[in-house]
Order: C-alpha cells, then sequence, then structure tokens
C-alpha cells in the first residue's frame, strides 16, 4: 500500500491492471488510463505480460481531473503522448529526450486529451456496509456462482429489499450491474492469462458464450475474441 502527494496516470500499455484504492477496485486493461488523485491510498496488481507506464501531475494539472479514481479511454494521442513520457530517456536526468517546458507542454495536451474522454464502467466500488462486504467476498471467491441476491441474503442475514437498497445508496447500481462489472473483472484476468472464450464465460458465469460476448463487448468496446488476440501481439515469442 502506498500514497503520494500527487495524483498519477496509470498506463496499460499491454495486459490487464488492477488499482486498489479505499474506494474500491479499477479494472485497467491495455489502452485506459487510470487515475489516481493525490492523497488516496492505493496498490496496483498486474495481470498476465503488463507494460505498465505512470505518470505524475502537478497539482495545477490534476485540478482539472475527477476528484475520485478514474478510468479513461485512451485515444490514439493521448496513448503516444503517455508512451513518449516515460520513454526509458525521461527517466534519466543526466539526458532526458524532452526539456522541462517541453514536458509541460505534452503533460497539458494529455490532460486535455481525457477530459474529452468518457469514463468507463471500469470502477468496482468497495461496500462499506458489513453485509454488502461479506457478499462482495462470496463474489469475488466464486464468480461463477449465480446464487440470487435473496439467496445470498439468506446466508448473512439480511433482506433482498435492504441489500438494493445498500446497492443502490453505496454503489449507486443495481446487484446485476454489480456482478456483471465484477464478472467482467475476472474475464479481464483470466484472458490476459490464456483462456480462451468459451472457458472464460464458463468460468465467469454465463451459462451462454454469446451473452457473456455480448456483456464483455458493452462494457470494454472490443469481443474478448479481439481482447484475447491482442496479447498473441503483445507476448513476448520466448526467443533470445
Amino acid at each position: 500500500m502506498q500514497s503520494h502527494a500527487r495524483g498519477h496516470l496509470i498506463y496499460a500499455a499491454s495486459g490487464v491492471l488492477a488499482v486498489h484504492t479505499e474506494r474500491g477496485t479499477s479494472i485497467v486493461p491495455a489502452n485506459r488510463v487510470a487515475w489516481t488523485p493525490a492523497g488516496f491510498t492505493h496498490y496496483h496488481r498486474a495481470h498476465g505480460d503488463t507494460d505498465m507506464r505512470i505518470v505524475f501531475l502537478a497539482p495545477s494539472l490534476a485540478r482539472l481531473l475527477p476528484d475520485h479514481p478514474a478510468v479513461f479511454l485512451a485515444s490514439g494521442l493521448a496513448r503516444e503522448v503517455l508512451l513518449a513520457l516515460t520513454g526509458p530517456r525521461n527517466y534519466d536526468n543526466a539526458a532526458p529526450d524532452y526539456s522541462r517546458s517541453a514536458r509541460s507542454r505534452l503533460l497539458r495536451v494529455l490532460v486535455d486529451e481525457l477530459r474529452e474522454a468518457h469514463e468507463q464502467p471500469l470502477h468496482l466500488p468497495e461496500p462499506r456496509d458489513d453485509r454488502l462486504q461479506a457478499i462482495a467476498r462470496m463474489l469475488y471467491e466464486k464468480p461463477a456462482d449465480n446464487a440470487t441476491l435473496a439467496e445470498l441474503g439468506k446466508t448473512i442475514g439480511a433482506s433482498t429489499r435492504t441489500l438494493s437498497r445498500l446497492l443502490r445508496n453505496e454503489l449507486g447500481m443495481t446487484f446485476y450491474e454489480w456482478r456483471t462489472q465484477l464478472r467482467i473483472y475476472h474475464a479481464l484476468v483470466l484472458l490476459a492469462d490464456g483462456h480462451n472464450t468459451i472457458q472464460t464465460a464458463y468460468a465467469c458465469g454465463w451459462a451462454n458464450p454469446s451473452n457473456f460476448i455480448a456483456a464483455f463487448t458493452n462494457i470494454i468496446g472490443t469481443t474478448p475474441g479481439r481482447y484475447r488476440d491482442s496479447f498473441a501481439v503483445l507476448r513476448p515469442s520466448g526467443r533470445g
């Protein structure tokens, strides 16, 4: 766990990242950018062959972005700026690729691009209520479990009405929306590890792979197959 005095952007040039804060988990598949404001305690976890890039923002730029953790789709321009700002020579103060003024201009372009981008529905909020936390643990451990909210409620001693109200008030979503996002998170990890679409669908609780493909595409913007194929291009061949 760590926290920083400056807000920072985490970019997955390849692979899948998860950024955990006290507010929840931001899922960051390839070509997404996660924003963590200053002062948020957090940790990162990588899945698959992941190329992680980090850019810190001065307060004058950070105030232009949300005051909460968020995930954005990286435009082509944002991607190139991120790669340029995090090239190997930019960690060498003796001979950086860009002057301080050039870096400042690139950072402004990057923030402008993110301000034009829509937030992605890839943040899993962390419930505060003990009853929701208990259900969250069960769903994380067994994402394929198709128990209804009523059945899960019986396990922890809470009614469906109470749990639905807590979900709405704390997380701003229904149980179906919450569980779907959690399952998509697990699907991203499995696909990054090389599992195929059908295996991933069943492991994440979909009885019909077509429904899984539709849900995945709706949230991620591409099919599971195309997303998995991107790792075949990015994954090292193993030859020296």
